[in-house]
């Protein structure tokens, strides 16, 4: 595993296995790398080839390219953030009706 300031490629290509499916039991769409390259928060894999659609009832497979693009520093510093601040909203749940007793 890389540090976070170690440099390496940014931009790189890797084959990838996409699973949709849209049933009644289940809306979801997969995607799995070839191999594992770590992908870290602030990171983007970003698909390649036309756009895929898929019919009620319909469960596809499918090969296509996937082009994963490194987060630099700053972003990565920045996710972290927007993930720690994001998490603390929960905090402010509350599972009482409000009501005074």
């Amino acid at each position: 595993m890389r540090g976070l300031w170690t440099t390496g490629p940014r931009r790189f290509d890797i084959g990838c296995s996409i699973e949709i499916e849209r049933t009644g039991e289940s809306l979801h769409a997969h995607v799995t790398l070839d191999r594992d390259v770590g992908i870290r928060p602030g990171d983007e894999v970003l698909i390649q080839g036309a756009p895929i659609t898929v019919k009620f009832g319909e469960h596809l497979n499918l090969r296509r390219t996937a082009t994963v693009v490194r987060a630099g520093p700053l972003k990565r510093m920045l996710m972290h953030l927007a993930g720690y601040l994001e998490l603390t909203e929960l905090y402010d749940v509350s599972f009482s009706d409000g009501r005074v007793r």
